[in-house]
C-alpha cells in the first residue's frame, strides 16, 4: 500500500550541467533573472522567450513594492533597458495607487521607452486595450520629462509613435511651452535633432560630421549654439571603425576618448567591442577604460578572483553582439580595485596575471581551453591561498557540487539568467549582474558588515 505520510521537503535542483542548485525564494530567482537579462535574447542553455516567461511568472509571486525596487535597480544601478519595461507591467497588472505611476515615470529615462513599454502591454495584453490607469498617469509624467531634442531623437516611425502615446495618455503641460511642444509633437513638427544618425541618413559627409560633433564634446563646457549638439560616449564607442574608415581626425578621437563624458552608464565590456572593432584605437580606449577604473576605491585585504571561462560562456550576449558572457565577466575581473589575485576556471584551475584593463581581459579569455565547468574544483584549489575575499564570476552552471568557500568574504556573481544555480547559502554572497554596481554593492556590503 502506498503511504501518503510523507515529508514536505522540497525537491532538489540541479544546474544544467547536473549539480545541485540551491532552493530559493521567488524573489531571489526573479533578480537572477533579470540582472542579467538583455531581453529575449536566447542564452546557451535556455531561449529568451523561457526566461521572459519566467520573468513573468515569478512576478505573481513577488510583493509587488519588491517589483517595483527591482526594476529602478534593473534602470538606475545595471542600466538596462528592456526588462525593466517587463517588471513595470506586471507592476501594473498587481499594484495600485500613485506608487505605480510614480515607479514608471521613474524607470522611463529614454523617450522611445515610452512606445515600446506601450507595444510590449499591446503584445501581452491584446492589441490597442486601453492603457490601466496608473500605466497612463506614469506615461504621461514622463512624457513630460523630455524636453524637444529629446523627444525628436527617437521620434521614430515605428508602429507605436510618441504621438500615439501622447494621445492615449493625455499629458497636462506645465506650462505654455510645454503646450507648444506636445502641440508641435502632435502634428509632427518638431525640430530636427542634430545627431549622427539624422545628419547621416540626409546625406551629409560622414567626416565632417563626426568631426563637429566631436569638437563639440571636447570642447570645454561652455553653451553650444542652438542646434549643436554633442557625441554620446557609447556612440563614440560603437562608431569608431566607421569614423576611422571615413578618415575623421584621430587626435579628435583620442581627445573624446580621454575625457569620457558620459561614460557612467557605460558597461565594461563596451570597450572590448570597441577595441576589437577599431584595434589601433585600443591604447587609447584602455587609457579609457583605466580612467574609469582609478575613480573606484580598492577593496581593502587580499582578493582572489575565479573567472568561469568554460564553453557555456562563450554564448553571445545578443544576437547582434559578437561579445560573450566570458567577455562581460572578463572586463568585470579586470576594474576590479586593491590586491587581487586573478585565476581562470574550466576543466583547469589557472592562475592569470592580474594585468587592467584590456591586457587583463585578454589575460582571461586566453588563458586556457573554454571545456567544462568544474567550480567546485575550483572553489577547493583557492581555498588553499591566502585571501581575504573571494570572487567567482560565472554563469553557475556547475558540473560538479560547490562547497565552502574560506575567506571572510565571499561573493558568486552570476552573469546570466539560467534558472538555477550553486551561489546560495553556505557562505556565499550572492549577485547577479555584469555591471561595475556589483562591485559597488560588495564595498557596501562589507562596510554595513563591519559596522555590526
Amino acid at each position: 500500500m502506498a503511504s501518503i505520510n510523507r515529508g514536505n521537503a522540497r525537491p532538489k535542483n540541479f544546474t544544467h550541467e547536473g549539480a545541485p542548485a540551491k532552493n530559493i525564494s521567488a524573489e531571489a530567482e526573479l533578480r537572477r533573472a533579470v540582472l542579467s537579462c538583455l531581453l529575449w535574447e536566447d542564452q546557451f542553455y535556455e531561449s529568451g522567450v523561457d526566461i521572459h516567461t519566467r520573468i513573468k511568472n515569478l512576478c505573481e509571486n513577488v510583493p509587488v513594492t519588491k517589483i517595483a525596487e527591482l526594476a529602478i535597480e534593473a534602470r538606475e544601478q545595471f542600466h538596462l533597458r528592456h526588462v525593466p519595461l517587463v517588471l513595470l507591467l506586471a507592476l501594473v497588472r498587481r499594484g495600485k495607487g500613485r506608487h505605480v505611476s510614480e515607479t514608471i515615470a521613474r524607470v522611463i529615462q529614454r523617450a522611445d521607452e515610452l512606445t515600446e513599454i506601450v507595444a510590449l502591454f499591446w503584445a501581452q495584453e491584446g492589441k490597442r486595450k486601453m492603457l490601466p490607469k496608473q500605466l497612463r498617469l506614469g506615461l504621461a509624467e514622463a512624457l513630460g520629462k523630455f524636453d524637444e531634442y529629446r523627444l525628436a531623437k527617437y521620434n521614430r516611425d515605428g508602429a507605436v509613435k510618441l504621438r500615439d502615446v501622447m494621445f492615449l495618455v493625455h499629458p497636462k503641460p506645465r506650462d505654455e511651452a510645454q503646450a507648444e511642444l506636445f502641440r508641435r509633437l502632435a502634428a509632427n513638427e518638431l525640430a530636427t535633432p542634430d545627431t549622427w544618425e539624422v545628419a547621416l541618413s540626409s546625406g551629409a559627409s560622414k567626416r565632417e560630421t563626426f568631426e563637429r560633433l566631436l569638437r563639440n564634446t571636447v570642447t570645454p563646457d561652455i553653451a553650444l549654439p542652438p542646434g549643436e549638439s554633442t557625441l554620446g560616449f557609447l556612440a563614440l564607442l560603437r562608431n569608431l571603425r566607421g569614423m576611422l574608415e571615413a578618415g575623421v581626425d584621430e587626435s579628435l578621437i583620442k581627445k573624446a576618448l580621454e575625457l569620457g563624458k558620459g561614460s557612467g552608464r557605460v558597461l565594461p565590456h563596451r570597450y572590448v567591442a570597441a577595441a576589437r572593432a577599431a584595434p589601433r584605437l585600443e591604447p587609447a580606449i584602455d587609457k579609457a577604460l583605466v580612467k574609469k577604473i582609478s575613480g573606484m576605491e580598492p577593496l581593502p585585504g587580499r582578493t582572489i578572483i575565479l573567472v568561469d571561462i568554460s564553453g557555456s560562456m562563450d554564448a553571445k550576449l545578443s544576437t547582434k553582439s559578437d561579445l560573450s558572457r566570458l567577455d562581460a565577466a572578463a572586463a568585470l575581473a579586470a576594474i576590479v580595485p586593491g590586491d587581487v589575485r586573478v585565476f581562470s576556471f574550466s576543466d583547469n584551475v589557472v592562475e592569470v596575471p592580474p594585468r587592467r584593463g584590456m591586457a587583463g581581459i585578454e589575460a582571461v579569455t586566453r588563458s586556457q581551453m573554454h571545456g567544462g565547468t568544474r567550480l567546485g574544483n575550483a572553489v577547493a584549489r583557492v581555498n588553499k591561498e591566502a585571501h581575504d575575499r573571494l570572487i567567482v564570476l560565472t554563469d553557475e552552471q556547475s558540473s560538479d557540487p560547490v562547497g565552502r568557500p574560506v575567506a571572510r568574504h565571499a561573493y558568486m556573481i552570476n552573469v546570466a539568467s539560467y534558472k538555477n544555480g550553486v551561489g546560495y547559502g553556505n557562505g556565499w554572497v550572492h549577485i547577479d549582474g555584469f555591471s561595475e554596481a556589483t562591485l559597488r554593492f560588495i564595498a557596501e556590503y562589507e562596510r554595513e558588515t563591519t559596522k555590526s
